[in-house]
């Protein structure tokens, strides 16, 4: 500023008159510059990074379910009205060690199958699978569980001390009963029941069974767990909030607090490709809309 004529004097100009190189300003304004504290660009939020690391603290001691990621806290954010970005919800989880463990796993080969195994609708294609658990006195126990694939609701869910093809059947009767009212011959026409091919599932009453409901067997590819990628994915949540972190004295014990997580799974659980919507919900909405339709 030239406050004799009162105007901008051009930087050349000031630079020709006091006999310096126009670079070395240029030099010594990024040296200045880089003493200062760095500043997260672009417009300020909600709600600065301390207070909003106290709301993720808050969201995680809140939640029902353990280990949640950046994204599930970033989604419940959002719904009590804190508007942010997943990149600075991630970048503070790291910052503070509040991120979930993640596991690297083994090297990915090709696809065995194309498209999707998810449908457009609940109620047309199941998932059923098991696993396994250890209580204090009953020793090994299995828990089985039916899925639906569109949803991601646990329909059905049972433990059983020996995991043969009739207790294999009851997450499936769970499932029917919860769906279609009751258990009766051709009361589940038009859905199909993915499973791997345990001795369980293909044995001659369970297959029998599922032809009596009217539900087509789909078995899953040999050596391909992703086909039945909805149940798998469940156990593993499964095992995450429940069979890993509590012990159980009896299989009557465990088979309760399944039935009992199942319900809050279904009704909390927060899925993302659903827009982090809990599969209860989804199967709401899709109700709602067939009655519109209908009416």
């Amino acid at each position: 500023m030239s406050v004799s004529q009162q105007r901008i004097v051009p930087l050349k100009t000031v630079c020709t008159l006091a006999g310096v190189a126009r670079s070395s300003v240029y030099l010594r304004k990024a040296q200045v510059l880089a003493l200062r504290p760095p500043a997260r660009r672009g417009p300020r939020g909600a709600a600065s990074d301390a207070e909003l690391v106290t709301r993720i603290r808050a969201v995680l001691a809140a939640s029902p379910f353990v280990g949640e990621g950046y994204r599930k806290v970033w989604a419940r954010l959002r719904h009590q009205g804190l508007r942010t970005s997943r990149a600075r919800v991630l970048r503070l989880m790291r910052a503070h060690e509040l991120l979930a463990p993640t596991r690297l796993g083994s090297p990915r080969g090709p696809q065995s199958h194309d498209g999707t195994i998810i449908p457009a609708a609940p109620d047309l294609r199941w998932g059923t699978d098991l696993t396994g658990t250890f209580t204090l006195e009953d020793g090994p126990v299995s828990v089985l569980l039916t899925v639906d694939h569109c949803s991601a609701e646990i329909l059905g869910i049972h433990a059983a001390k020996r995991a043969t093809r009739f207790e294999a059947l009851e997450p499936v009767r769970q499932a029917v009963r919860r769906s279609f009212g009751r258990i009766a011959q051709n009361v589940a026409v038009g859905l199909e029941l993915r499973h791997d091919h345990g001795s369980q599932y293909l044995s001659d009453d369970f297959q029998t069974e599922l032809a009596f409901l009217g539900i087509t067997s789909s078995p899953a590819f040999v050596r391909a767990p992703e086909g039945n990628g909805c149940a798998e994915r469940a156990i593993r949540t499964l095992k995450e909030q429940l069979l890993w972190i509590r012990t159980f004295r009896t299989v009557e014990e465990l088979r309760l607090a399944l039935l009992e997580w199942a319900e809050l799974y279904n009704s909390q659980w927060l899925i993302e490709r659903h827009g982090f919507r809990p599969p209860a919900a989804v199967r709401r909405d899709h109700e709602a809309t067939l009655q519109k339709r209908a009416a």
